[in-house]
């Protein structure tokens, strides 16, 4: 079952499962971001991580070296062609043990070539989610810090987890800010 607008607003102010909540869909001069019908559209914050290759490095998930980016804080991030950043989101979720959460991007900036790419919020996990935008096109691409950048869709299992992420103690339990990836 996917949760409504109606049961995403109680849980996130009865149980903090989303800090700050924004309770209704703003979209004024800027991509749209809060409740949603049946998900939550979360904002990107004003922290990127650009990545570059000015060393000639290789990527490896399992030794990622943190010098393949530039840090901004900035309004507007700009990613170079056939490239990426990472960065997260302005609010903190923290995912109960009956919910497994997944995260679509906006169909703003996928209209544009920019793919948002986010791994399933699994069930006991909180944080910052870590968000990465890939520019796929041959030109430089903005992405607009403090508005929308992806919508989570909150998905309730039969019954609670027997084992959740927090008892695994899962290795991006926690995290705040823009988290590199670990092994």
């Amino acid at each position: 079952m996917i949760l409504s607008d109606a049961s995403i607003r109680e849980r996130a102010q009865n149980e903090g499962m989303i800090e700050p909540f924004v309770e209704a869909q703003r979209r004024e001069g800027c991509i749209s971001y809060g409740l949603s019908s049946y998900g939550y559209d979360a904002r990107v914050a004003d922290e990127f991580k650009i990545f570059t290759n000015v060393d000639s490095a290789t990527v490896d998930p399992k030794d990622f070296a943190a010098n393949s980016f530039v840090d901004r804080q900035t309004d507007v991030c700009i990613i170079p062609p056939n490239s990426f950043a990472l960065a997260r989101t302005v609010e903190y979720f923290r995912i109960p043990r009956d919910l497994l959460v997944i995260c679509l991007g906006k169909s703003t900036y996928a209209r544009c070539g920019i793919i948002v790419n986010v791994t399933p919020l699994e069930p006991g996990w909180e944080g910052h989610v870590t968000l990465e935008f890939s520019n796929t096109t041959p030109l430089p691409a903005k992405v607009y810090a403090n508005e929308g950048a992806c919508q989570f869709l909150f998905l309730q299992g039969d019954r609670p987890c027997e084992t959740s992420y927090a008892d695994r103690s899962g290795k991006y339990m926690g995290q705040r800010g823009v988290t590199l990836p670990k092994l």
